[in-house]
């Protein structure tokens, strides 16, 4: 069993949100893996929903500061911190006046779809990305859940692809039920485009949708975790083309050594480049 440092991208974490299938592996797998004497980072957005009062969230002046550049756009980048004192675990949160101060998730009270839920995945990505190497810590394996999480396989894998930090990470891409039915704005294209990704990482994105950003996801991931049974249909169906390590998620409410084994097994592949 080899020590590892493993970074955690994750939607929701519980207690800050509610509890839920996703909440409840993105807090507990963490846990799990930290409590084996592994060394993790976990980050998630910071939703206006979330109590920073009854939670104790900070911000971290020297990590804050940042401008996350969207279509030609500043916008400010703010990193909180919490901890989970129970068990000693930090969270790292991903703030942002234009984006994550809305107390709703993906859709207003309405359950319209927010026009810009293509810039927020793109500004969280980013904000962890960049948070992480102010931290200079180089993660062994980078272990992204749900759909907001699902650009940083591609932002690691292109853009950031020359940075010693991320040079030996191999990318963990855990696919779940989180899928929706509502269309990303029609230049989402465009805007990862002006971010520096190459032509062949937009082949998804001629109608952008779930299946466009779960696509892009897998396809830049060294490995996969089917997360839930659930998932939708035409990503199960994409995943039979996959020819890499694919990994189901345990049954068992004791997973955590299942997973420490996946991550050994992984460490042993060559990390995946374009």
């Amino acid at each position: 069993m080899t020590k590892k440092k493993i970074l955690y991208v994750a939607p929701e974490v519980t207690p800050y949100l509610p509890e839920s299938y996703i909440s409840n592996i993105c807090r507990y797998l963490p846990q799990g893996i930290q409590e084996i004497e592994n060394e993790i980072r976990t980050f998630m957005p910071k939703y206006g929903c979330i109590n920073e009062r009854k939670n104790l969230l900070h911000e971290v002046i020297r990590l804050s500061g940042q401008n996350i550049i969207i279509e030609d756009h500043d916008h400010p980048l703010i990193i909180k911190v919490a901890s989970i004192q129970s068990v000693r675990m930090q969270i790292y949160f991903i703030d942002s006046e234009d984006f994550f101060k809305r107390k709703q998730i993906v859709c207003d009270d309405e359950g319209k779809f927010f026009e810009d839920n293509d810039s927020r995945a793109i500004f969280f990505a980013k904000g962890v990305i960049e948070t992480v190497r102010k931290l200079t810590w180089n993660p062994d394996i980078i272990h992204c859940h749900g759909w907001i999480s699902s650009l940083v396989p591609m932002f690691i894998k292109t853009i950031y692809k020359d940075n010693p930090l991320f040079q030996e990470s191999r990318i963990v891409t855990s696919v779940y039920n989180d899928h929706f039915k509502d269309k990303f704005s029609s230049n989402f294209s465009k805007k990862l485009k002006l971010t520096g990704i190459p032509p062949n990482g937009l082949k998804h994105f001629k109608s952008a949708n779930y299946d466009s950003i779960i696509k892009t996801g897998i396809d830049y991931s060294d490995a996969v975790i089917v997360g839930h049974p659930n998932m939708k249909s035409a990503i199960g169906t994409y995943l039979k083309n996959y020819d890499r390590l694919v990994f189901n998620h345990p049954e068992t409410e004791d997973y955590i050594q299942e997973y420490d084994k996946f991550y050994d097994e992984l460490m042993t592949k060559e990390p995946l480049w374009f």
